[in-house]
């Protein structure tokens, strides 16, 4: 990642405003998004400044109920930077970051140190619904399976991905 194409990303607000499918709910979701003040404090501790970029499109569910809370982590954190790229635009960046090594699925949290030298990546989702997703929700229909994955999120209010994507960011730190 150059520090050109990062700045020249959306801001997650200005990617809000981009957004056709789902508008509302992003918007709602946006507004609804809270990280508890320990989650802060962990996220404040990492030492450096963390450049992120996500992968995305207006039409993904997991990105809906998930780029919220990483831009209001981020907002608030004072420590990281995120920026928004759509995955479609972005094939270079998508197809080094494939979930399994074979599926496009987004969205996608790259992580780069000062130097924007990438550190590591999150996504698509948390891994407790990502492995039943891929496993028990494979047997469901489609919109079975959905309506299983939006009751987690609705359950966990980002606290999993916060969570995994710290620990991203705490092992990059550590590894300096």
């Amino acid at each position: 990642m150059n520090r050109n194409r990062f700045r020249d990303a959306s801001t997650f607000s200005a990617y809000l405003e981009t957004v056709e499918k789902n508008r509302d709910l992003w918007h709602a979701l946006a507004r609804r998004a809270a990280v508890d003040e320990a989650t802060l404090e962990r996220a404040r501790a990492i030492p450096g400044l963390w450049h992120v970029i996500a992968l995305t499109e207006d039409w993904c569910g997991d990105a809906i109920n998930t780029l919220p809370v990483f831009d209001r982590l981020a907002e608030a954190a004072g420590n990281i930077e995120l920026r928004v790229l759509l995955r479609d635009e972005n094939p270079d960046l998508m197809d080094a970051h494939l979930t399994n090594g074979t599926s496009r699925s987004i969205p996608i949290l790259i992580v780069y140190d000062e130097a924007f030298r990438e550190r590591g990546w999150w996504g698509p989702r948390p891994a407790p619904i990502q492995e039943w997703v891929m496993t028990e929700g494979m047997k469901l229909e489609p919109t079975d399976r959905y309506r299983e994955v939006r009751r987690y999120y609705a359950r966990d209010k980002g606290r999993t991905s916060l969570d995994e994507f710290l620990s991203i960011l705490e092992s990059a730190a550590a590894a300096d």
